[in-house]
């Protein structure tokens, strides 16, 4: 069976970081995502998807982002229920995302995020200082033309 659910949207609501009763981080947002499709004559439609980040993901969605800017999930889908103050059932669908990243969309100002490909880390380890990989930029007197094509497997 195979459960995977890539969205891009922008958050629709403030963002409030919570600690669970054992010290996990949990964050639960909504995303607004516009239907590619629009009726003549009609604004086009938006659905909203609820989602819950856990742990190093919902830190990292909670200091880099906020409501209204864009943002590329990825995840599971994942349903729960409850009863409600009235004893009616009532039941959740939700995203339970494991990976978030910047979209590339221009912040005000007109300047590009400078995390625009960076996602949080897989594993605390990996990164713990949540800043964006350095990248060497090399420049056109770097690079030499070859005149012997043989020394290259293509």
């Amino acid at each position: 069976m195979y459960n995977r659910v890539i969205m891009m949207g922008r958050i629709a609501n403030d963002l409030e970081l919570k600690t669970t009763t054992n010290g996990a981080s949990v964050l639960s947002f909504r995303i607004a995502v516009d239907r590619r499709y629009q009726t003549k004559g009609e604004e086009r439609k938006t659905d909203f998807f609820n989602v819950v980040a856990w742990r190093n993901e919902a830190e990292f969605i909670s200091r880099y982002f906020s409501k209204g800017n864009m943002i590329h999930i990825e995840g599971e889908l994942q349903t729960r229920s409850y009863n409600d103050k009235n004893g009616n059932t009532v039941y959740v669908t939700e995203i339970i995302t494991d990976r978030a990243c910047f979209t590339g969309e221009k912040a005000n100002g007109g300047q590009q995020s400078p995390y625009q490909n960076y996602s949080a880390p897989a594993h605390p380890a990996e990164n713990t200082n949540n800043t964006a990989p350095a990248v060497s930029q090399g420049a056109p007197a770097d690079f030499t033309e070859s005149d012997d094509d043989d020394d290259y497997p293509f």
